[in-house]
């Protein structure tokens, strides 16, 4: 996650209630007995980078002492995610190529059903709805939407208004990273397209600043009166305390638990960021798994599996 800055749930009660029903319904995981001891968990947000930048070029919008690591490819993940029980991961595609999903997709077709993506779209393109077809066709099951500042200005902006169209039309996801002042701009938008799927990256980025601000998340928690709205529980090394075993992030993740129920959250850990020295993957897999003691276990298959399976590989 760049953190460069830019500069009342009591329905929820009943939700929660039927979390494991609902689970169990839309998700083969649960469905067919998935336990936590049997880990078949998916991260839900990870970026992937070759460093051979003749083959694969990054945008001339950046140097390439951008790439941090130098090497981050797709095996270098794989090394991280399989002694953790991860088996799947959603590709986010990475800022510095841009348009270029080159790298990205092949990842995707050299290991069918390890992968899935989510691909950078410009919205101002035309004809959009081509473009649109031509990331599906590749494989593409969401775009990243990337608040460079400009959130606010989205809801009245019709290009976007029309990638959200499509995008339910196309049975696609929307996928903003935004940062906390960013949130009504999203909210506004899922008024008007309620059916259009919406997962937010990182918290919206609350704690990003160190603190966990209570007026954003009680925002980001009435994103979940929009019923196809989701959020990502990742990118613990950027918030709060930024440091293992971040259970400062436990009240936040109990709120959003709260508001939304376990079936609309997934885990992610962010790689290659989440593991930078002092940061690593396990730990990022374990504040749901261990230290989450207000999740059960139909909880913890959710937010580490179900949510991301259906959403992303269904």
């Amino acid at each position: 996650m760049n953190t460069e800055p830019k500069t009342s749930v009591t329905r929820r009660h009943f939700c929660q209630a039927l979390t494991a029903t609902a689970i169990a319904a839309s998700t083969s995981s649960v469905a067919s007995g998935a336990t936590v001891e049997a880990k078949q968990w998916i991260d839900a947000h990870s970026h992937v980078w070759h460093p051979d930048t003749n083959r694969y070029p990054i945008s001339s919008n950046f140097k390439p002492e951008a790439m941090q690591p130098a090497s981050f490819t797709a095996e270098e993940l794989l090394a991280h995610c399989k002694p953790a029980g991860v088996q799947r991961v959603v590709l986010i595609q990475m800022s510095f190529y841009e348009s270029d999903h080159r790298y990205m997709s092949e990842v995707m077709q050299r290991y069918p059903n390890t992968f899935s993506g989510v691909s950078l779209i410009d919205w101002n393109r035309k004809p959009l709805q081509r473009e649109v077809k031509r990331h599906k066709r590749a494989g593409m099951r969401g775009f990243r939407m990337h608040s460079r500042g400009d959130a606010q200005g989205w809801p009245t902006d019709r290009n976007v208004q029309q990638l959200w169209k499509l995008a339910n039309d196309h049975d696609l996801a929307i996928c903003p990273l935004i940062n906390p002042e960013d949130i009504p701009a999203v909210d506004a938008l899922c008024k008007r397209f309620p059916n259009t799927k919406v997962v937010v990256d990182h918290f919206a980025r609350i704690g990003v600043s160190g603190k966990i601000e209570e007026d954003r998340l009680d925002q980001l928690c009435r994103l979940a009166d929009h019923h196809n709205t989701h959020v990502k529980t990742s990118a613990f090394y950027a918030l709060g305390d930024k440091q293992p075993p971040y259970l400062d992030l436990l009240p936040m993740i109990q709120r959003v638990v709260k508001a939304f129920g376990s079936d609309r959250l997934m885990w992610a850990s962010d790689c290659p960021y989440q593991v930078q020295d002092p940061h690593n993957y396990q730990s990022s897999i374990d504040l749901i798994e261990k230290h989450a003691s207000f999740l059960t276990e139909a909880d913890k298959i959710a937010i580490l599996q179900g949510t991301a399976e259906r959403v992303f590989f269904a």
